[in-house]
């Protein structure tokens, strides 16, 4: 076995690990801590498949702005830190058969289309023109450019409004 398929599946089963805590725990800082380690796995699977621009990337936006956002919103709208047995509902079950649905139609929507095509060669994500970095550049300051943006201004309003609520109480 290749030493790129085995830290694939390593990194994955953290991954999976940490996912199951991020929905299991009853403690919200733990679960938002959870998902730093679900979202540092995305990013050295960027880096397992050459894409170094996307994994620092993830690291930047997602653990380095979008969680310190999550956890500054716990902590300015005073949610309960300890468990907290009125979070879950009686209705769990629900979610769980709708998450094994939308897995289960995923999976075959994933294998009705590639179906049994063989992966290529070479496996790096390398484009013809340049690199990852160049591309990935590229494609993000020309056409995606407002969706950009427009993300940038959700994630400003989204902390905005977390210090209005925190600040009514006052």
């Amino acid at each position: 076995m290749v030493a790129q398929n085995i830290f694939f599946y390593v990194i994955a089963a953290v991954m999976v690990a940490a996912a199951v805590v991020v929905v299991t725990n009853r403690n919200v800082v733990r679960a938002a801590l959870a998902l730093i380690v679900v979202f540092a796995g995305v990013a050295a699977q960027y880096i397992l498949l050459a894409a170094e621009f996307v994994a620092t990337t993830q690291v930047l936006v997602y653990i380095g702005a979008i969680m310190v956002l999550m956890l500054f919103g716990i902590m300015l709208t005073r949610a309960r830190i300890g468990q907290d047995p009125e979070m879950t509902n009686e209705r769990w079950w629900v979610g769980l058969i709708t998450a094994l649905l939308l897995a289960g139609v995923m999976g075959y929507a994933l294998i009705d289309h590639f179906g049994s095509d063989p992966l290529p060669e070479d496996r790096r994500l390398v484009a013809v023109g340049g690199s990852n970095t160049a591309t990935v550049s590229d494609a993000i300051f020309s056409q995606y450019l407002i969706p950009f943006e427009v993300i940038s201004v959700l994630l400003l309003s989204a902390l905005v409004g977390a210090i209005v609520i925190a600040r009514k109480d006052r």
